[in-house]
């Protein structure tokens, strides 16, 4: 029983590093998302961090319509990101879970 806990919490420790490595990995995971009509162009880490925006010259003479693509392009950037970064923590994590009777997390 000891042995088998001493075991668990290796295996756990194992995995948190595997973890803080696949975080370190991710800053060098880029989205880009364009706007639809691509006059606006952002590339954002799996990490969530804004790398580049790119704006065209036309875009600049609007600064509401500016605003308006800013907020929906990097919304999209920042949901695509994120399930990056979910599914790719998840996965870690479900690797290096121990197996607990009754405790199946991740199905």
């Amino acid at each position: 029983m000891f042995g088998d806990m001493m075991g668990m919490m290796g295996k756990l420790k194992e995995t948190q590093k595997k973890v803080e490595a696949t975080k370190e990995r991710l800053n060098t995971v880029f989205i880009d998302e364009k706007s639809s009509d691509g006059l606006l162009d952002v590339t954002i880490s799996a990490n969530r961090e804004i790398k580049a925006i790119n704006i065209n010259g036309e875009l600049l003479k609007d600064k509401d319509q500016l605003e308006d693509y800013l907020i929906v392009t990097l919304n999209k950037a920042i949901k695509k990101a994120t399930e990056v970064h979910e599914t790719e923590l998840a996965a870690v994590a479900k690797e290096g879970m121990p197996s607990i009777p009754g405790m199946d997390l991740f199905k």
